[in-house]
């Protein structure tokens, strides 16, 4: 092979092609793959980071659930127990109040009983004072013997 002019105008244009393009085409290549590159690399770490926020968020929630179920657990629970002291109270009220009318029936029969006493003794009286006329046949005042007759009652 013979090297001619030729050859070295070829390769001279060769190495001026190489220049320009390490000038002048080269640098704006390697600044858009490396922005190109940045973009990815900081696309992966906003997806990182999108991720374990994620996480974090749907622990947070997690967790606010099972505060809130334990809340309303509580709350059911205190309403419960505030039902309960409501029956309780309303329990003993009606007890007290049975109680009352139970004490004012005694006391209304024992009234009752009293005045049926006192009337049956008056009765009892009178009975005795007919009696005693039938017997004796002669008039007798119930003014003038109220004192025995008084006692004859109590007696009875």
């Amino acid at each position: 092979m013979n090297i001619n002019l030729t050859l070295i105008g070829q390769s001279i244009a060769f190495a001026i092609f190489v220049w320009f393009c390490v000038k002048y085409v080269w640098p704006p290549i390697t600044q858009a793959m490396a922005a190109r590159q940045k973009k990815i690399a900081d696309g992966l770490a906003a997806s990182d980071r999108a991720e374990r926020d994620l996480e974090l968020a749907q622990e947070k929630a997690t967790q606010e659930l099972r505060e809130a179920k334990n809340e309303a657990a509580s709350l059911i629970e205190q309403a419960n127990k505030r039902a309960n002291q409501i029956v309780e109270a309303s329990k003993d009220d009606a007890r007290k109040e049975g109680e009352r009318l139970i004490e004012q029936a005694k006391a209304e029969i024992e009234q009752e009983r009293h005045q049926a006493r006192e009337a049956l003794r008056k009765e009892i009286a009178t009975f005795a004072v007919s009696g005693a006329e039938k017997i004796l046949e002669t008039s007798v005042d119930a003014n003038k013997h109220s004192e025995m007759l008084d006692k004859l009652a109590a007696e009875l």
